[in-house]
């Protein structure tokens, strides 16, 4: 008898997959890790415990580390840093010098960051379906710091 004993990898350089290739508009060929499906290519980014709770308190008009790291999740710094790094590399965020000395900065979400508040919306009307006991921060009358009155979806009527 005779059997092979074979472990196969995958370099993640060699198998990402360009698709999309540049249009009229000029745009560069998007880069795929695992496919070019939408929901798995969103969750290269965003499908961690943290992405989507900062992008939330984006929305909500919180800005500064400080105010993020305040989230009432308990995030650690250590991951906030990370997970603002890797929303600013895709071009969800942007960083803001809002002081010199010490240089700080202040977050942003770009017009495709905004975009993520339709999901956000939807995984609001999800939860509320279908998790017993599930409250917004509307619900529990939560007061924060900041408040942004665009944060309201007019169709949903929901709040972060």
């Amino acid at each position: 008898m005779v059997t092979c004993n074979m472990q196969v990898t995958k370099n993640k350089r060699a198998f990402a997959r360009t698709a999309n290739k540049p249009g009229k508009s000029g745009e560069s060929p998007a880069r795929h890790w695992r496919s070019p499906c939408p929901i798995g290519n969103l969750l290269d980014f965003a499908g961690d415990k943290w992405s989507l709770l900062i992008v939330r308190d984006l929305l909500r008009g919180f800005a500064t580390y400080g105010e993020l790291a305040a989230s009432p999740e308990g995030i650690p710094t250590n991951i906030l840093a990370d997970r603002l790094k890797r929303l600013e590399k895709v071009g969800v965020i942007r960083r803001v010098p809002y002081r010199k000395r010490p240089l700080r900065y202040s977050y942003r979400l770009t017009e495709k960051g905004k975009g993520l508040q339709d999901v956000l919306d939807a995984i609001v009307r999800w939860s509320k379906k279908h998790i017993a006991g599930v409250k917004t921060f509307e619900d529990l009358n939560f007061k924060t710091q900041r408040c942004n009155p665009r944060l309201i979806n007019t169709r949903s009527k929901e709040r972060y």
